[in-house]
């Protein structure tokens, strides 16, 4: 079941909304608990009233419960996932309301409970309720033999080969459920006629098939390990036999670890170049980024010099203009003005030089300010890039002592057979 959930509040809203007949077939007011009023809006209402005892806007918890489209859950399922929930999510006898839907001929639930715990007049926590709430959802598909969602299947009902690096990566942080893994080999099973359409099918979502020891179908995944088809697909060898034929055309147990292996390996080729081409495409805009800060930063300058080199023409203009000409320029050499006026022209050039030169100073701090920001940016994603191929890296050496460990594992056991049949059988 898909289950949709929020912590909320606006008592008269929701319950307004899940009590209408508009747009829904029917509606059901199923059970009222822990509430003095027997009404939806009525008990909604004590929880907005108790929550004004506390701090807490979002007083309130709803789920939805949404079986999948093709199948018709009791009103029993309903219930039943309406418990594991409260108690997956720690809400175990809270006050709460339970409403039922029936719109186009299927059924669903709305359950609203109220966050408050009223002995202690504080808001319960719920850490984490929408990976626990993923997790049950899981649990209810699987319990009740319904098809998995992609959406909810830790394969995303496909072959870890045909992973990218971000799905790989969270696969590897994953177990499978063994009922998952069956209902695998179920799917594959569905969808075929013959050995070939099998093989096909199971290679889709990670399974190679094989020729076992004993000459009866064996499936092996991307780390060895071998699984029997007749026990994943709870049927006889018989059975299975019957419309797959005799196994001795497909390759053994060890042809198909050696074969895994060879896949395993270009793909993990495959990721690293990945990585490369990700990091390379992660650091582009920071780089077009890095060149039009300096372009524009060097226009900044050359408009700066530009101006200032004008100012500075008019500006010794002006001060060659102070010194006057003719006969009133020789009375100011003779009387000591020319002087005055030449120590006065000295002295504004040297503040005008130092004026231009701290000009030039704010714009280089004010440039590498937005250079060192951007800098910033560049060195976290390096250090990112760093860290992601570091992990890749582990990941590789690990992928290969598995590979190495399950080879030892596969030669010793060969040689205690071979040892077992020179010695012959124990008497």
């Amino acid at each position: 079941m898909i289950l949709n959930s929020s912590q909320r509040g606006g008592a008269y809203n929701l319950a307004d909304h899940l009590m209408n007949d508009k747009e829904n077939d029917h509606v059901t007011l199923f059970e009222v608990r822990g509430f003095i009023a027997r009404d939806l809006r009525g008990a909604l209402s004590e929880a907005y009233a108790i929550s004004k005892g506390t701090k807490c806007d979002q007083f309130m918890f709803s789920l939805s419960i949404n079986p999948p489209r093709d199948q018709d859950a009791s009103e029993q399922d309903l219930l039943d996932a309406v418990e594991r929930a409260e108690k997956k999510i720690g809400l175990e006898n809270q006050p709460r309301a339970i409403v039922f839907h029936e719109k186009e001929g299927r059924r669903h639930a709305h359950v609203v409970w109220s966050r408050i715990k009223a002995s202690e007049m504080k808001a319960i926590n719920l850490s984490h309720y929408k990976s626990k709430l993923t997790s049950l959802s899981r649990d209810l598909f699987l319990d009740h033999g319904w098809d998995l969602p992609n959406g909810l299947r830790h394969d995303g009902g496909k072959s870890p080969l045909n992973f990218t690096l971000d799905e790989w990566q969270q696969a590897k942080r994953l177990g499978l459920d063994p009922r998952e893994i069956k209902q695998s080999f179920h799917d594959a099973w569905q969808i075929s006629d013959n050995t070939s359409s099998f093989q096909h099918a199971l290679e889709d979502k990670g399974y190679f098939l094989a020729r076992g020891d004993r000459r009866g179908f064996v499936a092996l995944n991307i780390k060895g390990e071998v699984f029997s088809v007749p026990r994943m697909l709870n049927m006889k060898t018989k059975d299975v036999r019957d419309k797959l034929g005799d196994p001795d055309d497909l390759r053994s147990v060890d042809e198909t670890r050696a074969i895994i292996k060879e896949k395993v390996t270009d793909h993990i080729h495959s990721y690293v170049d990945q990585v490369d081409a990700k990091h390379k495409d992660d650091l582009e805009p920071l780089n077009t980024r890095k060149l039009e800060m300096r372009a524009h930063h060097r226009q900044e300058r050359i408009t700066l010099n530009a101006k200032q080199k004008q100012r500075w023409k008019n500006e010794v203009i002006d001060r060659a203009n102070k010194h006057h000409k003719g006969m009133r320029g020789l009375w100011d050499l003779v009387s000591g003005n020319h002087a005055q006026i030449k120590r006065e022209n000295e002295k504004d050039a040297w503040g005008a030089l130092k004026r231009d030169q701290g000009q030039r100073d704010n714009l280089v701090k004010a440039q590498m300010k937005d250079r060192r920001d951007l800098q910033r940016d560049i060195d976290k994603l390096r250090r990112k890039h760093t860290q992601n191929r570091s992990i890749l890296n582990r990941d590789i050496a690990q992928t290969i002592r598995m590979s190495a460990q399950s080879e030892r594992i596969q030669t010793h056991e060969r040689q205690k057979s071979i040892k077992r049949d020179y010695r012959g059988p124990s008497l």
